[in-house]
């Protein structure tokens, strides 16, 4: 998806003939791999665990500043959507500084959006601090985790990628349990600023996500020139002999010149440090300048030059699609808690929260809806429908219940239903190829960002005017099966065309 001065997944040696042969790097799918791989589920844990706990925060700020629902769903929507939707512009940071340091950039700017949103004094200024900046921040941490997977694993790579998605149900779990404390025992203006303190491990994260042997590329343009240092060498000796030509002077003013060497062999040494530090300025500025025209170049083609797979029509159907989908899935979290305490269902919500069902019942569900769409008698396409139908018939149904259990049951189907996630990466692949899949699915995240941007407000603004969120749940439904309907055109146009192709041969015998 992304090449850069780290994408080095093997290092070259010289044969007898002098051609270059591929080596297989030690920390392919093994070694080091692993710490990214738990780097990466940490990553989820702060990101995205903490997005979708943010139903806690939404209740304390609809009481503390008094504003409609659909509004204050903004600040949370940003967040997530701004995270997806910035996705393909922070490949050029990735392009550019390289995984590990925008992973680093990005868990100061996301841990500074959470502090200054302890200050805030209305909504509009958890807009800027929380929505955009925290947003943002959380998408240059999250994308190069997934990244840096990828460049980490070749034949263990669904599995690593697994994994390490994992960690979106364990932190929303563990997130939703943080936050209802900290609001209970500090406030909620002490519980972000004690999370910003929190998401500062993700510049933890990021430092463990190690290029793979940059040192060992000579043309890394970040090495060393051995060059420059022999380059340094002589002039470093220079004043040897010019002091032996003074020592051998002869004459008056001979003890006056051997006074003055070593004075004036520090001068040399200090023009010549001079010369260095401003050789070195201008290298640097050289390299940066080159390697950030060779990121943009990269980043470019890389999406922008993927026009051609809008011309997939059962492509455009899967991001139809996906606009729809991840708002069906986020609302819940956001409007949960909310709809708990208009039931009056707080108590039994205490001692274990319905998001929190949500999350554990969709980290199972990933293993076993990829362990049942890799059976040879099974079809992951039909696998992925089957789930995207529990899930708005889901949707359906959580209005109509009005008891905890009930809303239990509903939560527990929405995360199994929800496990579709991990074989999104699988149908993008059989809809555009391995060659397409990198561009596509980055693509497919975007929708989904705009899908989350846009969801949680809609489902607040129908409670505005409705005074009920069975409305919000309908209509997000309905939306949902739009979405659905778009998907069904990849089997109808199959269909059509193997009775065009039998039809074509039939007319030819």
């Amino acid at each position: 998806m992304y090449t850069s001065h780290e994408d080095i997944g093997y290092d070259f040696e010289d044969d007898p003939k002098d051609k270059k042969t591929l080596k297989p790097h030690p920390n392919i799918d093994s070694g080091w791999a692993w710490m990214v791989v738990l780097s990466s589920f940490f990553v989820h844990i702060l990101i995205m665990g903490s997005q979708m706990a943010l139903g806690v925060l939404n209740v304390e700020w609809l009481e503390e500043f008094h504003q409609s629902r659909g509004l204050t769903a903004w600040v949370s929507s940003l967040s997530m959507g701004i995270t997806l939707i910035v996705g393909p512009f922070i490949g050029l940071f990735i392009n550019t500084c390289g995984c590990r340091r925008t992973a680093i950039i990005g868990g100061l700017v996301n841990s500074l959006g959470w502090v200054l949103s302890a200050y805030a004094a209305n909504v509009h200024y958890l807009f800027i601090t929380f929505g955009v900046t925290a947003g943002f921040g959380s998408g240059m941490a999250y994308l190069p985790a997934v990244v840096m997977v990828g460049r980490y694993f070749q034949k263990r790579r669904a599995l690593a990628q697994g994994l390490s998605t994992t960690g979106t149900g364990f932190g929303t779990f563990l997130m939703t349990v943080l936050l209802k404390y900290l609001c209970a025992e500090y406030g909620w203006r002490n519980a972000m600023f004690i999370q910003g303190a929190v998401s500062l491990n993700l510049c933890v994260c990021g430092a463990l996500m190690r290029p793979l042997s940059p040192e060992k590329d000579p043309n890394d343009p970040g090495g060393k020139d051995p060059r420059v240092v022999l380059a340094h060498s002589p002039g470093s000796r220079s004043s040897g002999p010019l002091g032996g030509a003074g020592e051998k002077g002869g004459g008056p003013g001979n003890e006056e010149t051997g006074a003055d060497a070593p004075a004036r062999a520090s001068q040399e040494k200090a023009g010549h440090r001079q010369t260095t530090c401003a050789f070195g300025v201008l290298k640097t500025a050289s390299q940066l300048t080159m390697r950030v025209r060779k990121g943009f170049r990269e980043w470019y083609s890389g999406y922008f030059g993927a026009a051609s797979l809008f011309t997939n029509r059962m492509f455009v159907a899967f991001i139809f699609w996906a606009l729809f989908a991840y708002s069906s899935f986020v609302i819940p979290f956001i409007h949960l808690p909310e709809i708990v305490n208009l039931y009056n269902l707080s108590e039994q919500n205490d001692v274990f929260p319905l998001t929190s069902i949500i999350a554990i019942v969709h980290i199972f569900a990933k293993v076993i809806l990829g362990i049942v769409a890799d059976l040879p008698c099974i079809s992951v396409w039909n696998v992925f429908l089957m789930a995207n139908f529990t899930l708005v018939l889901s949707i359906f149904i959580l209005p109509l219940m009005h008891t905890y259990a009930g809303l239990a049951v509903i939560c527990a189907l929405i995360g199994f239903s929800s496990g579709y996630f991990s074989l999104m990466p699988v149908v993008t692949e059989d809809l555009v190829g391995i060659e397409h899949l990198a561009n596509a699915y980055g693509i497919i995240i975007c929708a989904n960002g705009i899908s989350a941007l846009l969801g949680p407000p809609f489902a607040g603004w129908i409670y505005d005017i409705t005074e009920k969120y069975d409305f919000s749940f309908y209509i997000c439904g309905l939306l949902y099966m739009v979405g659905i309907l778009f998907l069904l055109v990849q089997p109808c146009i199959q269909m059509i065309e193997q009775s065009r192709k039998k039809y074509m041969d039939g007319a030819h015998v």
